[in-house]
């Protein structure tokens, strides 16, 4: 028993990641028939501006939105240039 909590001991603290925690992780929901993957972006995270696809408003940089784009797109899940960042609210009123 001693030898195993030395171990657990001996590997590195990995700080718990608390954004993350509060804006989410990546998840798929179903619009429009269509299935969308959905990564929210932290504030710290948004560092640049991009045009919300609903509204034609500026996503800012510093602004907490989400990242969304087809989950059945023939690129699979690495199909960035079909990503499109909106305003969380925009998405969810979509």
């Amino acid at each position: 028993m001693a030898a195993r909590r030395q171990k657990r001991r001996a590997q590195p603290h990995v700080p718990l990641d608390v954004d993350r925690l509060m804006h989410g992780v990546a998840r798929v929901e179903e619009r429009a028939g269509a299935e969308w993957h959905v990564q929210p972006i932290s504030p710290r995270s948004a560092t640049k501006a991009y045009v919300c696809p609903s509204c034609g408003g500026a996503v800012l940089p510093g602004v907490a939105h989400v990242v969304v784009w087809r989950a059945d797109s023939i690129f699979g899940d690495r199909a960035i240039e079909d990503r499109r960042h909106w305003h969380t609210g925009c998405w969810r009123a979509r």
